[in-house]
């Protein structure tokens, strides 16, 4: 099976935002994504993008650049998307500091896991917490 070892994830969300390069810093600077490469247009939007966190990684981009992804995702919602991370507390202080709005400030959860949810500037829903389940079969 494609990309079930050699460290690369498998599955990357796909964001695409009106404001690119301040959804990007905004997810660097206040949820600690780092930034593995942007690659803009001669207008300067982000043709395509890439943030990991830990072993997991995501794919953001301009919308109303063109193309079949754009012209497929355009009229779609929001997203939300979980991230799994070491210590959710110190995480969450973070991201506050740097002004994200919390939607849940962290909790422990029946199953076990502590986390929290936070909305980026564009609306997307993002959680922060301590469940990552073996997805070994």
């Amino acid at each position: 099976m494609a990309g079930s070892s050699g460290g690369r994830p498998s599955i990357y969300p796909t964001l695409l935002y009106t404001d690119a390069k301040t959804a990007i810093r905004q997810l660097t600077e206040a949820f600690g994504f780092t930034e593995l490469s942007v690659y803009e247009g001669e207008d300067g939007s982000v043709m395509h993008a890439e943030l990991t966190q830990g072993n997991g990684a995501v794919m953001v981009g301009s919308k109303g650049r063109g193309g079949v992804f754009d012209a497929a995702m355009q009229g779609a919602g929001t997203t939300g998307v979980y991230v799994v991370v070491d210590d959710v507390d110190a995480h969450h202080r973070h991201a506050v500091d740097h002004g994200a709005e919390i939607l849940m400030p962290p909790t422990d959860q029946d199953y076990g896991s502590r986390d929290y949810m936070a909305r980026d500037l564009e609306g997307n829903v993002w959680s922060f917490g301590t469940y990552a389940p073996e997805t070994t079969l």
